[in-house]
């Protein structure tokens, strides 16, 4: 720390993730220097000398005690996008900051890939000792980069974390919960209530309370940590939460599967909303332990519970 606050270098400040920590970091104690392509930094704490990559020296991380890199392309669920500019944008920009930090004086690197980086499908409950088998070019993108960081041999003093969340949320947040949000609020039968599948979320708060636990305990060893909730939820479980703060009855369709997998194959065929590959990634488990970073930090739970977390970003599309 310098002049009693912790000085933190954050790519990537004007997104969902980097807004939040800004907020949620107390200004009396943080003072952050942003990395941007634009001037769209915001925030309560503290934000001074804002650069771009093309002016990024190592000479701007030697008063810095630790490097946050959010900045990334995120997955395009569409697969509109050029692979390659996954790689130009989330392999090679990291590439170039971790240089930096490592011939800087800054003593942690805290670099966010994704579970994505790891597997696409998960049997059972994923965790850090799997053997990464990325099938997009955003989940390769991220594992190049994770490959690359633990290459290097770390100078004594400094430590690099790979973070591996899964589905973020929170309020603000546009992603898909929203969408579900929008349909449990029109009233519309969720139809897939037969499939009991769970799938981790990571609320927000409890992202902020690792990173910052991260920051301040330097006996937290370097390392790749999967980052999500105490416990996974189905959809049907999300549905009924959706429903509970709405304050109205779930509307669940039992629909049997058998049907279900029936209509899905005939949209197969002529192109109807629902097809095999919707139906599988409606119904599909995504379970993550986040037993090591919990064992890491000393707890055995984080702030939220999962449906804690959830309500209150529910909660936020409310007041829109």
């Amino acid at each position: 720390m310098i002049q009693g606050k912790y000085k933190i270098f954050i790519t990537g400040s004007s997104g969902f993730v980097g807004k939040n920590l800004l907020n949620y970091f107390k200004e009396d104690q943080y003072q952050f220097r942003c990395l941007l392509r634009d001037d769209s930094a915001t925030g309560n704490a503290t934000t001074t000398n804002k650069l771009t990559w093309s002016n990024l020296c190592v000479t701007d991380l030697d008063d810095i005690d630790v490097v946050i890199h959010l900045a990334g392309k995120a997955h395009d669920l569409k697969n509109a996008s050029d692979p390659q500019e996954y790689f130009t944008v989330n392999t090679e920009l990291t590439k170039q900051l971790f240089d930096v930090f490592l011939a800087g004086k800054a003593k942690d690197f805290i670099y966010f890939s994704s579970v994505k980086a790891a597997a696409d499908t998960v049997e059972g409950i994923l965790d850090e000792n799997v053997e990464p088998n990325p099938q997009t070019a955003y989940g390769q993108s991220k594992l190049a980069v994770e490959k690359y960081l633990l290459s290097k041999e770390l100078p004594a003093g400094k430590r690099v974390f790979i973070l591996r969340p899964c589905m973020i949320h929170g309020p603000a947040n546009k992603g898909n919960l929203n969408l579900l949000y929008q349909f449990v609020k029109k009233g519309i039968p969720y139809p897939l209530a037969a499939f009991n599948n769970k799938r981790s979320f990571i609320a927000i708060d409890n992202l902020c309370y690792i990173i910052e636990r991260i920051v301040q305990d330097a006996s937290v060893p370097s390392g790749i940590y999967n980052v999500a909730d105490d416990a996974a939820l189905s959809t049907t479980e999300v549905v009924t939460i959706i429903s509970k703060v709405l304050k109205r009855k779930p509307r669940l369709l039992h629909i049997s599967k058998k049907i279900l997998s029936g209509i899905a194959r005939i949209g197969d065929k002529i192109k109807l909303p629902l097809n095999s590959e919707r139906l599988q990634k409606l119904t599909e488990n995504y379970m993550v332990s986040n037993n090591k970073i919990k064992s890491a930090l000393h707890i055995n739970a984080l702030p939220l519970s999962s449906e804690q977390g959830l309500i209150k970003t529910i909660e936020s599309f409310l007041l829109k």
